[in-house]
């Protein structure tokens, strides 16, 4: 193949640009060759997608309607993809992120695809990934021949289609018409080698059969020819129903014994892709087709070869073929059923097997449709293409063969038989006074590395969460607080001061690309990339991810909540993308590096565990007495079936921790305490204070307060204490913990608290402060879980288990 320069074109924009591109060619130019070799060697992460079930199985890729979960029927542009009942449009999380990676599609037998369909593989690849760009900037590549089978449209679905289309093909597309895509077509021809052939298939292709070829073709009219009975011919039909009875009658004929071969199916794999009958019945005598290429290393036989079955075994078929030496022994053949999945590794786009389909490949071939003859070759073949019907059905049937020399007509072709669409006609003249050459190959990987480098120093789209996060703060300032407003203002700041540079270096780049060669090969480029990532890593480093370190929140509201944390992370990952690209192409631009880069970028937020953005608490404020007073809260609020801001909200929550209120008089100066809240309340609040403030040695003259007075003269302070020690002595005295909560006057809480200070010590047990099975199970089912707080972890876990516990259970398992 290396010695064809049409391939070797396609294969340099596919590889080396963003070009979509539509690879045409006659019948045995080398397509699926070519689209066999993209898939083992192609350093862009790619799809492959097919109309049907079969070509789909026969490219081993996937079918274009479950890829992209898309309807049967028209799709308008104003339809509402995902409001269909009649199928699914929700895309889980593995294809959401094969979608979002994906560099390359390949859409194989194009020809079939109609035009409303390709609109909504590109509504589709916008929705995911971006919205402004066609095909959300994914590369397309379209493999197939508009003079073979075109789209099926039936007459209602047209009526609704026409207003919005030229014709069904794929090329009057709204999609691809903004494409821009290039036309390579492919000139060498591997099936057939005799130039008068080739020209008559040439005018046949082209609608402009003229008579002295039609005579040249039509000497092949043998209207009674009747095949030796080993001579290995097979006859296309136009329709399913003749081929069918051809086979069944030419099989009956035959006397001795049949054999059934039942296929083994296994997984998912559809029965509209079986490649031949499930139940396939032959006869020693039987003339059949190989309908696989053979997987063994000998290559015995390939996909369209036609042969004699000479003997039949429970587990083989031996066949003989005309012209050939040897008999082949058949055995059964794997067809694999694949879908796309993500390595949990590598993150590549794999293939996962499905499904499979075991049976002889072989199928009777006394007869087949012209349909089902599309990508085969023949050595010796019977056309009836009296009864064609449809546009470039003449055409697939006679270049399945090889030769004229094996070619017999069960009737004359005529010019009325060569249907063909004028717009394919049209559309193909255009393509081949357009076709592209080495300059415009240059001029596309330049724009494609120029495309990448611009994406790569681009901050337009940190301006949305950016703006957002503000938005949402500004709008409901009174349910959220931290520090939000000053982080955020200097980094949208940053992110404008960055487009403004970006921009300018992007005209710059632009300049010098004029007279440099492609940027990964121009030293001046090169070193102007560098400075450049140097300067963004220095920026922001100092006005992005240092302010960022001091951006917190808290807040009650769920909705708001959610907003919030939305805009962050989207936030956050676009960052993490950016330092991924300027910590990863320091010494320079590389377009492979940073493709690698890219689909790495997609799956950083998947990898990276979430950081807490909810304690907004520094350490001066009390964090713990903060989580403390939180846990309470939600007690208090399940115990009186309240929801928890009922109790109190995050505002007053956040102030009891900054002034640390010591009676119900202070306790009543909180924003959001009234006198209600403070006497239902107030007692177990400030317990939770209390006990706070003497397990960290803050001297408040707590042992003086009295809770139930609104304020307390001064008193001398006591003599300090260790109350952790008070509480042990009085539980190794005999007391309960519920007896010590009493006599202290502190939460129970606390006093767990205080004596698991001395379970390392062996002074307290772990199974004196809860349930032994209870710890047991929790071992187990807390390091499964991520939470960020305990209350998090709290609603993970079965009810029965309490706060205490799981804070008892955490403590031993940071211990150990």
């Amino acid at each position: 193949m290396a010695d064809n320069k049409e391939l070797e074109l396609a294969w340099e924009f596919v590889n080396n640009t963003n070009r979509s591109i539509f690879l045409t060619g006659k019948a045995g130019t080398g397509k699926t060759t070519f689209l066999h070799r993209l898939k083992m060697d192609c350093l862009k992460r790619l799809v492959v997608v097919a109309p049907t079930g079969v070509a789909a199985i026969n490219a081993k890729g996937v079918t274009i309607h479950s890829f992209f979960q898309m309807p049967f029927g028209p799709i308008l542009p104003d339809t509402d993809l995902n409001a269909s009942k009649s199928f699914n449009r929700k895309f889980n999380k593995t294809k959401i992120d094969i979608i979002r990676s994906m560099d390359l599609l390949v859409i194989d037998e194009i020809s079939m695809v109609r035009a409303d369909l390709l609109d909504g593989i590109d509504r589709t690849l916008r929705r995911f990934k971006d919205r402004n760009k066609v095909f959300g900037g994914v590369q397309v590549l379209m493999i197939g021949d508009l003079q073979q089978l075109s789209p099926v449209i039936k007459e209602s679905e047209w009526h609704l289609l026409k207003p919005f289309y030229k014709n069904g093909f794929f090329f009057s597309s709204h999609a691809y018409q903004e494409c821009n895509a290039v036309t390579i077509e492919l000139k060498h021809i591997y099936r057939q080698d005799n130039p008068t052939f080739i020209n008559i298939l040439n005018e046949i292709r082209n609608n402009v059969l003229s008579e002295a070829s039609a005579a040249e073709l039509n000497k092949r009219y043998i209207p009674d020819f009747t095949p030796e009975p080993d001579a290995g011919y097979i006859s296309l039909t136009t329709h399913n129903n003749k081929a069918e009875a051809t086979n069944i009658t030419e099989l009956n004929k035959i006397d001795g014994q049949n054999r059934f071969y039942q296929a083994k199916v296994e997984g998912k794999f559809p029965e509209y892709a079986y490649p031949n009958n499930e139940a396939l019945e032959l006869k020693v005598g039987a003339q059949v087709m190989f309908v696989k290429n053979d997987s063994s290393p000998e290559k015995r036989y390939f996909n369209g070869k036609i042969g004699k079955v000479i003997h039949l075994d429970q587990d083989e078929v031996i066949v003989h073929c005309p012209d050939d030496e040897f008999s082949i022994v058949t055995k059964p053949e794997v067809w694999e059923n694949i879908n796309y999945t993500v390595d949990k590794e590598t993150k590549a786009i794999s293939e996962n097997k499905i499904g499979s389909y075991t049976q002889m490949p072989l199928r009777l071939a006394w007869s087949i449709t012209i349909h089902k003859s599309q990508g085969l070759t023949f050595e010796k073949a019977i056309i009836d293409a009296q009864g064609a019907f449809a546009h470039g059905q003449t055409y697939v049937a006679l270049s399945r063969c090889k030769s004229l020399e094996g070619l017999v007509l069960k009737s004359k072709i005529h010019s009325r038989q060569i249907i063909s669409d004028a717009n394919v006609i049209t559309f193909n003249k255009n393509a081949e006074a357009n076709e592209p050459d080495e300059a415009v190959l240059e001029l596309s990987q330049k724009n494609f590395q120029l495309d990448l480098i611009v994406e790569m120093f681009d901050f337009y789209p940190f301006l949305y969460p950016a703006n957002r996060i503000l938005d949402i703060y500004y709008k409901n300032r009174g349910s959220i607080e931290g520090q939000v407003e000053t982080p955020l203002l200097t980094v949208k700041t940053a992110i404008t001061n960055f487009l403004k540079v970006s921009t300018g270096f992007n005209a710059q780049l632009k300049e010098l690309s004029k007279t440099e060669p492609l940027p990964d090969i121009s030293d001046v480029i090169q070193e102007r990339f560098k400075k450049a990532v140097a300067y963004f890593k220095d920026q922001i480093e100092t006005h992005f991810v240092t302010p960022l370190k001091s951006f917190g929140y808290t807040t009650d509201n769920k909705a708001i909540d959610s907003d919030l944390a939305k805009a962050v992370d989207l936030l956050e990952e676009l960052l993490a993308a950016k330092l991924l690209f300027f910590n990863g192409l320091t010494d320079g631009f590389s377009s492979k590096s940073f493709l690698e880069l890219r689909a790495k970028s997609k799956f950083l937020a998947k990898d990276k565990p979430k950081k807490s953005r909810k304690t907004v608490i520094d350490g001066t404020a009390n964090v713990e007495l903060f989580e403390l007073l939180r846990v309470l809260r939600n007690e208090i609020a399940e115990k009186n079936d309240l929801i928890h801001y009922q109790v109190f909200n995050q505002k007053t929550l956040y102030e009891m921790c900054e002034t640390l209120p010591l009676n119900k008089a202070e306790l009543l100066e909180i924003n959001g305490m009234g006198k209600t809240r403070v006497e239902k309340y107030g007692t177990d609040i400030l317990k939770v204070i209390r006990g706070y403030c003497d397990e960290n040695d803050i001297d408040t003259s707590a042992d003086k307060i009295d809770f139930t007075e609104e304020k307390v003269a001064e008193k001398p302070k006591a003599p300090k204490v260790d109350t952790k020690k008070v509480s042990l002595d009085l539980f190794k005295s005999g007391k309960s913990i519920d007896e010590i909560e009493d006599e202290r006057e502190l939460t129970r809480t606390t006093i767990l608290r205080h004596l698991s200070h001395f379970i390392d010590s062996g002074e307290v047990k772990i199974s004196d402060l809860m349930p032994i099975e209870h710890y047991n199970e929790l071992k187990k089912i807390i390091p499964k879980n991520k939470f960020e707080s305990l209350t998090e972890l709290k609603q993970l876990v079965d009810d029965k288990y309490t706060y205490e516990e799981l804070r008892l259970v955490l403590r031993a398992l940071n211990d150990a």
